[in-house]
C-alpha cells in the first residue's frame, strides 16, 4: 500500500513547527522509521506532514559536570559512531549499535523514538533507566517533563499535538560508573521481547535498574536498585525475583521471568564490566 494524500512543509525552526502543528491534522516528520510505515499501511492519515530534519536547534549539544542535553535530532547511526563526546562511559553508544539494522539507524533519530514510544525501543528504556528529563516547545514555551512521566502508555506520551520533542537531559556517568543492558530477541534487528537495565554510579549516587518491553511503560525495580547501591551486584540479584514477582505482577508468570532474565543478565554484565 501507499499513503494517503499528504501536504509537506520543511521547517526552518522549532517555532516554525509549532506553529505548522497548531493548524491541526500535521505530524512530526523526522527519521521517518516508524511513521512512515504506518502511513504506507494507512494506520496513520495526517493531513500534513512537518520535516524537521533540517532544525538546526535539534543537533544542539550542551554539557556541564552533572548533566548533558543531547538534542532530539541525532540519529542512532551518529550516536553510535560517536558523532559527540561520551559523557555515558560507553553506554548510549553500544544502546544504539542494537538498534534495527544499519539503515533505519542512520535515519532514525532519538526523539522520533521517543515520541513514537513503543515500549519495545531502545531509547524509551534507556532515558528512563538513566532518569532522563526530556524538554519539550509548543506554543507556551518549553517545558521539562521528567521520563518515567513522558510515556503514559504504549504509543502515547504527554506530548500536546502542538509540541515539539526538542530535547532530552541525562545524567553524566563518572570515571566509575558501571551499566548493564541487555535485551532478548529472537533475532538481531528485531524488537525486543524483553530488556534489562542496571546503572550504578558511585560518585553521584545514581542506581537504577529496569525492567523493559512490557506492554507499556517501562518499570523500574527501586528496591533492588537501592540493593545494588547499597551491596553490590550479589545483593540486587538476591533481591530481584520478589521484586520482579510484585512490581510486574500483571505479566503472565512467563513474560515476567523473560524480564526477570533480561534484568539479571544487565547486572551480571554490569559486574563483570
Amino acid at each position: 500500500m501507499k499513503a494517503a494524500a499528504f501536504d509537506y512543509r520543511s521547517a526552518g525552526s522549532v517555532a516554525e513547527a509549532v506553529a505548522l502543528l497548531a493548524e491541526g491534522e500535521t505530524r512530526v516528520l523526522a527519521g521517518g522509521q516508524s511513521l512512515g510505515p504506518s502511513m504506507n499501511l494507512r494506520l496513520a492519515r495526517p493531513q500534513r506532514l512537518v520535516d524537521v530534519k533540517r532544525v538546526a536547534e535539534l543537533r544542539d549539544v550542551a554539557a556541564d559536570d552533572a548533566v548533558c542535553r543531547l538534542g532530539a535530532g541525532w540519529t542512532h547511526a551518529e550516536i553510535e559512531d560517536g558523532a559527540m563526546a561520551d559523557f555515558s562511559q560507553g553506554m548510549l553508544a553500544q544502546v544504539a549499535h542494537g538498534i534495527a539494522y544499519r539503515a533505519v539507524r542512520n535515519r532514525g533519530t532519538l526523539g522520533g523514538s521517543l515520541a513514537h514510544a513503543d515500549p519495545a525501543a531502545d531509547w524509551v528504556n534507556t532515558v528512563v533507566a538513566l532518569g532522563g528529563t526530556l524538554v519539550v516547545q509548543g506554543p507556551s514555551g518549553q517545558r521539562r517533563v521528567a521520563s518515567e512521566d513522558f510515556m503514559l502508555g504504549a504509543f502515547t506520551t504527554a506530548l500536546s499535538g502542538d509540541e515539539v520533542l526538542v530535547a532530552v537531559e541525562l545524567p553524566r556517568l563518572g570515571a566509575q560508573a558501571r551499566w548493564g543492558y541487555h535485551k532478548l530477541c529472537r533475532k538481531t534487528g528485531e524488537f525486543a521481547k524483553a530488556i534489562g537495565v542496571a546503572v550504578l554510579d558511585p560518585g553521584s549516587g545514581l542506581a537504577r535498574v529496569l525492567a523493559g518491553a512490557v506492554e507499556g511503560k517501562p518499570v523500574t525495580l527501586p528496591q533492588t536498585a537501592e540493593r545494588l547501591r547499597e551491596g553490590g551486584p550479589a545483593a540486587a540479584l538476591a533481591l530481584l525475583p520478589e521484586e520482579a514477582e510484585a512490581r510486574l505482577a500483571h505479566l503472565a508468570p512467563n513474560e515476567r521471568a523473560l524480564r526477570v532474565v533480561a534484568v539479571r543478565r544487565a547486572i551480571e554484565a554490569m559486574a563483570e564490566g
